[in-house]
């Protein structure tokens, strides 16, 4: 059995979201987070990309996302894999 620390899987989840939301992965990120973690989490990643455009906004996108999904994780500890692998190929296409 894999232990999965919660807090952890935010932290990366929320530096990828936000690196995503800058990027062309954002197009490929917006769908699939529809699609895995609700219309409500794909509105919140469209806002990201939006405030992005502000210099000094990167910190405080990165940190709402990591409590966001956190927060996602302890009302629903189901989707942590869902997460991980998402997580995983939005690094790997941003590392592209």
């Amino acid at each position: 059995m894999t232990v999965v620390h919660h807090p952890r899987v935010a932290w990366e989840g929320a530096r990828a979201f936000v690196n995503a939301a800058d990027d062309n992965v954002y197009w490929w990120l917006s769908d699939i987070v529809g699609r895995s973690l609700g219309a409500t989490h794909q509105t919140r990643l469209s806002m990201t990309r939006l405030r992005l455009q502000r210099e000094d906004a990167w910190l405080a996108e990165t940190a709402a996302w990591r409590v966001r999904l956190e927060d996602m994780l302890q009302a629903r500890p189901d989707l942590a894999p869902v997460l991980l692998q998402l997580v995983a190929e939005t690094t790997r296409r941003l590392s592209r």
